[in-house]
C-alpha cells in the first residue's frame, strides 16, 4: 500500500470500529505507513487528521512496537493536536507507551523512550488535563501523568492539586478516574 492508497483509504473510513480495524490491518501489514498516519495528523484538519489519529491507534494497540520508530515525529505531533477527535485517540497512545514503560516494563519501551519524550508527554498530558477537553483524553493523561511521575516526582504534587481543584467540576467518569489516581497518591 502507499501513501496515496492510505490517504484515499482514509477517506472512507468513519467512526465505526470495524471501518477503524479494516484500515489498521493494512498498516500492520504496511508500517512504514505511521510516518503517513503521522504527517496527516501533524495537519490537524478534519477530517482526515482525526481519521488517521483514529487508524494509528488501532494499529498501536494491535502493535505498539510499530510506533518505535517514529518516537520523534510522534512527540513532535502531539502539541499541534488540537481537533477533539485526534486528542483522543493520542492520549490514548501516550497512555499505552506510559504503561508499557512503566508498567509493563517493556524492554522494547525501555530502550526507545528517552527522558526527552516522556518529558513532551508529560507537558501535552498535563495541556489535554487542564485544557477544555472531553473526559476521555483526560482520563488517560491522568494515567500517563501518573506513571511518568514515578521518574519525575513533581508531576505526582502537581496532578494532585489539579484533580483535587477540579474535582467537583468533573463528570461522574472523571471522578472515577480522579479518584483512582488520588487514591494512589
Amino acid at each position: 500500500m502507499t501513501d496515496k492508497n492510505l490517504l484515499n483509504a482514509l477517506t472512507y473510513v468513519d467512526h465505526t470500529r470495524q471501518k477503524r480495524a479494516e484500515l489498521a490491518k493494512m498498516v500492520l501489514q504496511h508500517p512504514h505507513l505511521i510516518t503517513s498516519l503521522l504527517e496527516q495528523a501533524k495537519k490537524d484538519q478534519q477530517p482526515l487528521s482525526s481519521r488517521a489519529c483514529w487508524v494509528l491507534e488501532f494499529s498501536l494497540k494491535e502493535d505498539l512496537n510499530l510506533i518505535y520508530p517514529y518516537l520523534d515525529v510522534f512527540i513532535d505531533v502531539l502539541p499541534k493536536i488540537s481537533l477533539e477527535p485526534s486528542v483522543r485517540p493520542m492520549a490514548k497512545i501516550c497512555e499505552q507507551l506510559t504503561l508499557a514503560y512503566f508498567k509493563k516494563k517493556d524492554a522494547t519501551a525501555w530502550q526507545s523512550l528517552q527522558e526527552v519524550h516522556l518529558k513532551s508527554m508529560a507537558t501535552v498530558c498535563f495541556d489535554w488535563l487542564i485544557g477544555p477537553h472531553k473526559v476521555a483524553p483526560k482520563a488517560f493523561s491522568m494515567t500517563s501523568l501518573y506513571h511518568l511521575g514515578s521518574l519525575m516526582p513533581w508531576i505526582h504534587e502537581e496532578l494532585k492539586l489539579i484533580l483535587e481543584r477540579e474535582y467537583a467540576k468533573g463528570s461522574a467518569a472523571y471522578k472515577a478516574r480522579a479518584r483512582v489516581i488520588l487514591n494512589r497518591l
